[in-house]
């Protein structure tokens, strides 16, 4: 931005300049006519001819300007051009091919001959304003002052010119005047506001276009890191300042560094740059240069011998014929670039092959351009030669020498880019002109709906056609400008090759356009793309690697967004592509699998028959049922014994049955929960084993009744205990557990539920009890009888032998009481499956406990000591101790 402030602050100085000095340039004679005349003109390398209407060109024709040192004492000499660039006077020939080849077209123009004026800017922005200027005043050192301005202007519009910052400067001026510039070349996107350059026009896509073909490549090829080289002034700044902006935008990548290039060679800026580039990760380099800063900074490159870089070249040097060296190619090869859409004009050649010399112009600078190429090209010089010319060998020439017989790139019409802009200008203004003139009156544009004419021509009329011209060349491209004055977009993707043997070739990889109905986009043809690398592949340049499905980005502190860790996603979390910038979670049933890359079910939880705590706890069931039945059988056979009468046997038969349902209401706890097992295994857990201490309670009662009865004024005491009283009291006391149990399911019933909360990785399928209150009125019954039947057997322990099953019954009781204390803490603390296995422990343990404390002793006798199961071994057992 500076440059351009700078720019525009010394245009304005210039611009005073001439105004001050107006009245020196322009001399008033006091005669009667009223006439005034040019004291001095701009000594410009042009070329003429004369028409009805006359277009204006600027062309880099030198690329070199040698300014005098202006010392004030004596008259300034005007700047000298040298270095002849010949591609910038092919770019003069073909505007004055057009001119010609309309000119011979009947049906365009007819009856209107065109001329130019063509003058070379010398690549110096002063001397491109002076020419612009020159243009607009017109070539006549003197003219006659009349009260009715008549007949067309010196030029009605400007082809060109060739550079962004000219064409800024002579816009600027040139554009209060509304006078139409058509350039072929300037690509500064700044051109494009109407407000500041309401009458430019361009035939050559903005760089905003340009820049965004470049991120397309970019993204084309996944290099998100990449360095860019500017050059100092109006195109390469507005260039970088587009690219920030689009890259960022596009998300496309980011820039290790922005450098901008110097004007002037300054070795150790050039130093200091590519040192930069060669420290650099970046493997892409990107310039938005012109040809002179590359060529120095080429230099350099090779100085440094900085290889291994992917070049990627704007379009005003991707042509450029001076940097495809066998020198420079080891370097530059394997370039890719932006290119003006190539074009083909017919009949180009035969007209720059009848070039000639005009011998007969006294005047050195009017018509000099064609004589200087043709010093150039035949390396010779026009009579009279400079000193020593001739002393030295020099040739003279003569304007007759053939340009067939030598080897020239300006008849190679091949490879038509910046040509086919400046054919496209030329023709453009023609149509606009050929609509303007061929206005019915009446039925105008302008003021009174009235139309322009030849006579009377301004240039600013012509905008409004230019506006809406749209036509088709012969190779088929169509031409329009949109409402910033900017050609339909169209660039081509080149690559330089270099060949074997030492030869170079730019061959054309693909196209980047903008349609009406795709929008932008490109198209590569990767098969024909040569890289300037070992491999043979594009090369990777990013910041960080791209982080894997599992990961996400962290950007790196103070770094670009491109330069990031991978951080793996957390437990529950995953992210399933390249580059995701955050994890996200997995939904509730499911979790991440161990590469985070996706989520999988997660594992489901129960106590299942199929794992060994499962089998353990299901075949330890079985085994007390099994042994239930065993001990059932036992005493049904042995039923009419002592030792089975005498504990009466009732209830006994029903103590072993209630053991058993205890037994296999334990096998509900084990195998996925589902709502008929967790409504039932609660309830049949408290009803078995109410029913089971139930019964113990009952003996426990008929054990203290028969001892009382057996004193003497006890007898009465069993009528309260006889066979219909036990089975009453037995049912009474488990129906009020029925009760409870009822009321808990039909109040709160327990229901399966999916626990998430023990385990992030799996889902534990477990009954919730539904009513707490419930629970614990269940537990707390079976408690209470429990502990009701310890109380009476304990206080029953020291009776005699005869009744010695009360202390079986304290043992088994204590045995059942010190299971379930010990059972709540554990539950309470144990998640998941491992709750329901306690559970099913503490149903097995107190069970089996009171099997063998029960039964045991009596099984033993029977099946071992048949001797001691008589009525007299049982009864006399208390008389000997007494």
């Amino acid at each position: 931005m500076g440059v351009f402030l700078d720019t525009c602050s010394f245009l304005c100085v210039y611009l005073i300049l001439i105004f001050v000095s107006s009245s020196t340039l322009l001399s008033v004679f006091s005669s009667p006519s009223l006439s005034c005349r040019l004291r001095r003109q701009f000594h410009l390398n042009g070329m003429h001819k004369p028409g009805d209407v006359v277009l204006g060109g600027l062309f880099e024709v030198h690329y070199i300007s040698v300014f005098p040192e202006w010392t004030f004492t004596s008259e300034p000499r005007q700047p000298s051009c040298q270095g002849f660039d010949t591609l910038g006077f092919r770019y003069a020939q073909t505007m004055a091919f057009a001119i010609d080849e309309i000119n011979r077209n009947s049906n365009l123009l007819p009856n209107v001959t065109l001329g130019y004026s063509l003058y070379d800017n010398c690549a110096t922005l002063v001397i491109g304003f002076s020419a612009a200027l020159s243009l607009s005043s017109g070539r006549e050192k003197q003219f006659q002052l009349q009260e009715n301005c008549l007949g067309t202007p010196p030029v009605l519009a400007i082809v060109g010119d060739s550079f962004s910052s000219a064409s800024i400067a002579t816009s600027n001026v040139l554009g209060l005047y509304k006078m139409p510039m058509v350039s072929y070349f300037a690509t500064c996107s700044c051109l494009s506001d109407r407000q500041s350059f309401p009458s430019f026009f361009r035939t050559i896509p903005s760089d905003a276009f340009q820049v965004r073909a470049m991120i397309q490549i970019l993204k084309h090829f996944h290099w998100t890191w990449v360095g860019l080289l500017v050059t100092n002034d109006d195109y390469g700044l507005h260039a970088a300042r587009s690219f920030q902006s689009d890259l960022g935008q596009s998300g496309g990548g980011c820039l290790a560094y922005i450098e901008v290039l110097p004007w002037d060679n300054d070795p150790s800026e050039l130093r200091r740059i590519v040192h930069l580039m060669k420290r650099s990760t970046a493997r892409v380099v990107i310039a938005f240069s012109h040809e002179g800063q590359m060529i120095q900074l080429m230099e350099e490159v090779v100085r440094q011998n900085v290889t291994g870089l992917q070049w990627i070249a704007s379009e005003a040097w991707i042509a450029a014929a001076v940097l495809q060296t066998p020198r420079l190619m080891p370097y530059l090869g394997g370039t890719l670039g932006i290119a003006i859409s190539r074009g083909e004009i017919p009949g180009l050649r035969d007209f720059l092959l009848r070039t000639r010399p005009d011998q007969h112009d006294n005047n050195d600078y009017e018509n000099s351009m064609v004589n200087q190429f043709w010093e150039d090209t035949f390396q010779c010089r026009f009579a009279p030669p400079p000193a020593g010319w001739v002393e030295s060998g020099g040739a003279l020439c003569t304007g007759d020498e053939d340009l067939e017989n030598v080897e020239t790139e300006f008849l190679d019409v091949s490879n038509l880019r910046p040509e086919y802009n400046v054919y496209k200008a030329v023709y453009a203004l023609a149509y606009a002109l050929d609509d303007m003139l061929q206005c019915v009156p009446g039925r105008g544009p302008f003021s009174g709906s009235s139309c322009a004419t030849l006579q009377r021509l301004e240039p600013w009329q012509l905008i409004h056609y230019l506006q809406k011209v749209n036509f088709t060349t012969p190779f088929g491209d169509q031409v329009s400008f949109d409402e910033n004055g900017d050609a339909l977009p169209i660039y081509d993707v080149m690559n330089w090759q270099w060949l074997p043997g030492g030869r170079t070739k730019v061959q054309n990889v693909g196209v980047f356009k903008k349609s009406a109905l795709k929008g932008e986009e490109i198209t590569l043809d990767e098969n024909k793309i040569v890289w300037n690398f070992e491999s043979k592949e594009p090369p990777r340049s990013v910041c960080s690697e791209s982080c894997p499905p599992g990961t996400r980005m962290a950007r790196k502190k103070g770094q670009p967004e491109c330069c990031f860790d991978c951080i793996p996603c957390s437990e529950g979390k995953i992210s399933n592509k390249t580059d995701s910038m955050e994890c996200t979670s997995c939904p509730e049933d499911f979790w991440s699998s161990p590469q985070r890359d996706h989520c999988v079910p997660k594992k489901i939880e129960f106590l299942s028959y199929h794992e060994p705590l499962g089998i353990c706890l299901t075949t330890t069931s079985l085994l007390g049922t099994f042994i239930c039945v065993i001990v059932l059988g036992i005493f049904i056979y042995h039923r009419s014994t002592p030792m089975v009468r005498a504990n009466n046997s009732e209830l006994s038969f029903l103590l072993l049955i209630s053991l058993k349902l205890c037994f296999l209401c334990s096998l509900l706890f084990i195998g996925r929960p589902r709502l008929w097992t967790c409504q039932l295994r609660h309830a049949a857990f408290g009803i078995s084993f109410v029913l089971c201490v139930s019964c113990i309670l009952v003996k426990t009662m008929v054990v203290l009744a028969v001892f009382k009865a057996s004193k003497p004024g006890g007898g009465a005491s069993l009528k309260w205990f006889g066979a219909v009283q036990q089975r009453g009291t037995v049912l009474a006391l488990t129906s009020i557990q029925a009760a409870i149990c009822t009321a808990w399911l039909v109040s709160s019933s327990p229901a399966p539920y999916k626990n998430i909360q023990y385990h992030n990785d799996k889902i534990v399928y477990e009954c919730v009890v539904g009513s707490t209150v419930g629970f614990a009125v269940l537990l707390g019954y079976i408690g209470l009888l429990a502990i009701l039947s310890f109380l009476l057997a304990f206080l029953a322990r020291n009776l005699p032998d005869n009744f010695n099953e009360a202390k079986f019954i304290t043992f088994s009781m204590l045995i059942f009481c010190a299971v379930w204390v010990a059972f709540v803490p554990a539950y309470v603390n144990s998640p998941g499956k491992y709750a329901d296995a306690v559970e099913v422990f503490a149903i097995l343990a107190s069970s089996f406990g009171l099997l063998v404390a029960l039964f045991g002793p009596k099984c033993y006798i029977i099946l071992l000591k048949p001797e001691r199961n008589t009525k007299k071994a049982i009864m006399g057992r208390g008389t000997t101790k007494s």
